[in-house]
């Protein structure tokens, strides 16, 4: 097992830079010139690209760094500027974050070994489990879980909200079929002539019953792909919007061939049984009665 050596908190930090870029210090002792003794070499961190765009930081530039507010601080040099994740529990979060060293963030707040939390990770083959009773078994003030159970605890509100989402597109569903239903009873009873003239051809009543449900199933593909055009036009316009408000990487809406494929069966399935419910209601009716006679 593996542990990792650096941690991720939220610290204050105060940026003051001078007209030309440098680090203006509050007051000239700080940066003032040091005779007889070798300046300590500064340590470098890494912050998030949201601080960055905030500060106008990038890799060489100087900061103070300190564990509370109002305190002088160290001076310390941004390394590096990473992107955060794409993390649902974070996105309406308006705190930065930085990356340091941990002995430096064991000074930063004068702790000394003690931790929150650490990530254990363990070697392919290794069981999970197995490590996790294990580690519990001799441990003593702190407790091992799984990273996906923490994952898990962390999601519930999540998870209420994909079952309020499916409850939607289940009532959306519901009402198209109904919508689909009804608007292929009108078109068809609007064919009462035509379907009369066909049955006193002598055309079948299975033959006028497929050629409706042919026509209705080709009706109902037409439909999801435009519907999926105008679903994959407006998830670009909702990750574009809110990725650049929340400045997050995370998709807000998504469409996948698995949705498409869903969508596209589902409309299929509806069109097809609300063109056999219409072309069977009417198909029924003596041809003279459909003339009006």
């Amino acid at each position: 097992m593996t542990f990792r050596t650096c941690c991720r908190v939220a610290v204050a930090i105060a940026v003051v830079l001078s007209p030309a870029g440098s680090l203006a210090a509050q007051g000239d002792s700080a940066l003032s010139p040091t005779y007889g003794r070798v300046a300590p070499a500064q340590r470098g961190i890494a912050i998030d690209a949201r601080m960055a765009e905030d500060f106008g930081l990038r890799p060489g530039s100087r900061v103070r760094l300190s564990g509370s507010p109002g305190t002088f601080g160290d001076t310390v040099e941004v390394a590096a500027v990473f992107q955060r994740k794409a993390d649902p529990a974070e996105v309406a979060r308006r705190e930065y974050r930085i990356r340091t060293h941990l002995d430096h963030l064991q000074e930063l707040l004068g702790l000394d070994d003690r931790v929150d939390r650490f990530a254990v990770g363990v070697r392919a083959g290794v069981p999970v489990d197995s490590a996790v009773a294990r580690i519990n078994h001799v441990a003593f003030g702190f407790r091992a879980h799984k990273s996906g159970d923490v994952a898990v605890q962390s999601s519930r509100t999540f998870r209420v909200v994909e079952r309020f989402h499916r409850a939607i597109g289940l009532i959306t569903v519901v009402a198209s079929a109904v919508f689909l239903l009804c608007l292929l009873l009108l078109s068809v009873e609007e064919r009462r002539r035509d379907i009369a003239a066909l049955r006193l051809m002598g055309i079948s009543q299975g033959t006028i019953i497929r050629s409706i449900v042919i026509e209705a199933a080709v009706v109902s593909v037409i439909g999801s792909i435009i519907g999926a055009g105008i679903g994959w036009v407006s998830s670009l316009i909702v990750n574009a919007h809110f990725q650049q408000v929340y400045r997050t990487p995370l998709l807000f809406a998504l469409l996948t061939p698995e949705i498409f494929a869903f969508a596209t069966l589902t409309s299929l399935v509806l069109g097809i049984g609300a063109g056999a419910v219409a072309a069977w209601r009417l198909v029924r009716t003596p041809p003279l009665t459909l003339l009006g006679r």
